[in-house]
């Protein structure tokens, strides 16, 4: 546990909010800077992405519509630059919207109009995900050693997933999310459980945003790989190889949590979009 003197010595965190409206911009900022951060702020899509280049955020709250060219455009630019989290605002409950921010590299998002209380709790959520994703300590190995389900190979050491030998580009979010399920599989997790192990955060109002990552995620991994059960929650279903290539079948455990040599797995680009 850090004492107070190691926490005061800690430095700050630092946010690059990318807003255009003003009202909405200075709250956030106040709000923040409460918290102790640093704020720098950015009215625009291409002064943000000059913003984020220059000060190297923690983290970036960015909204979908902005002059110059959208959130969408600046999320692309700053994740291929430098992967930052990013937490996005939408003026619109649109899902098209929210899927193709995921899409781009976002890894939470927020309909307007929010309070400035869910904001700030939610970015620290996202940090603390971020810290806990951190290279872990393992040897040489252990670091070789995937979970491997049918054609699904999870790759825990590197955060690289892999379906039928192709590289799938996945967000921070969307893999904490994908291994919460794969640590169980076959079973049922509610959505509050999936917010509170993955977001480490419990919001009833957040069950949207676990529904997204799950779509998220099938587009990118397969529509049959996640389980939907009606009015409780989700299931990784393990991937049934034998009907393409009649070597695994249905009753065939092995494979679920088998050692597997990922050295020369190739490692994934940047997150692009999903259209």
């Amino acid at each position: 546990m850090s004492t107070p003197d190691q926490a005061a010595s800690a430095p700050p965190v630092r946010v690059v909010v990318i807003e255009d409206e003003p009202t909405i911009t200075r709250a956030i900022a106040d709000r923040l800077t409460a918290e102790g951060w640093e704020v720098t702020t950015a009215l625009d899509g291409p002064s943000g992405v000059r913003t984020v280049a220059e000060v190297r955020p923690d983290v970036v709250v960015l909204d979908v519509m902005l002059p110059g060219f959208d959130g969408l455009e600046v999320c692309r630019r700053i994740q291929a630059d430098e992967p930052v989290p990013v937490l996005m605002l939408t003026a619109r409950d649109d899902e098209t919207d929210m899927l193709v921010g995921l899409g781009v590299g976002a890894d939470d998002y927020m309909t307007k109009p929010f309070s400035m209380r869910e904001l700030a709790a939610r970015l620290k959520a996202l940090l603390r995900r971020v810290r806990r994703a951190g290279p872990p300590a393992a040897t040489e190995t252990e670091q070789n050693v995937a979970m491997e389900f049918g054609d699904l190979v999870i790759d825990r050491a590197g955060r690289r997933v892999m379906r039928a030998g192709v590289p799938a580009h996945l967000t921070p979010t969307e893999f904490d999310l994908l291994l919460c399920l794969a640590n169980a599989p076959g079973t049922v997790l509610t959505r509050e459980q999936l917010l509170a192990d993955v977001w480490d955060w419990i919001d009833a109002t957040g069950t949207r945003t676990v529904d997204s990552h799950v779509k998220a995620l099938r587009r990118k991994l397969g529509a049959d790989l996640v389980r939907t059960v009606h009015g409780v929650g989700y299931a990784l279903e393990i991937p049934d190889e034998d009907a393409s290539t009649g070597e695994t079948g249905p009753d065939d455990q092995e494979g679920r949590d088998a050692p597997v040599d990922i050295s020369s797995m190739p490692t994934p680009n940047q997150p692009t979009t999903d259209s």
